[in-house]
């Protein structure tokens, strides 16, 4: 783990040990600029949809409501806060990534293993 001091304004640094600890300290600077952030790191990314003829479709981005892009934004810098914090080799583990959930996912596997291993 690489330290830089706590900054407020940095994501703490991941470099592949110490995993428990950034993931407690990452999980708080991201709270700390946005709570809903977190959201799109837990439940995945937020899509816009609508119906067109009673099914349900994603929404062209050129129809999207302010609200509806601020909910999109929130994966986008969920995936910014975590690839900043990465050391090269780790964010190479997570680069072909298209969800912040997906990032934060193989990041756990990675590095706590499945349920099983941990029983193990």
């Amino acid at each position: 783990m690489t330290s830089n001091n706590g900054s407020i304004n940095k994501p703490p640094s991941f470099n592949g040990s110490g995993y428990a600890y950034w993931k407690e300290r990452i999980k708080n600077f991201i709270d700390g600029v946005d709570c809903d952030i977190w959201d799109a790191i837990e439940n995945g990314p937020f899509i816009p949809t609508h119906l067109v003829n009673n099914v349900v479709v994603n929404k062209p981005r050129s129809l999207w409501t302010k609200n509806e892009i601020v909910n999109v934004q929130y994966n986008l810098k969920a995936k910014n806060i975590i690839t900043a914090s990465l050391s090269i080799y780790e964010f190479y583990r997570v680069s072909n990534c298209t969800a912040a959930k997906e990032m934060w996912d193989t990041l756990k596997l990675t590095h706590e293993g499945t349920t099983e291993v941990k029983r193990a």
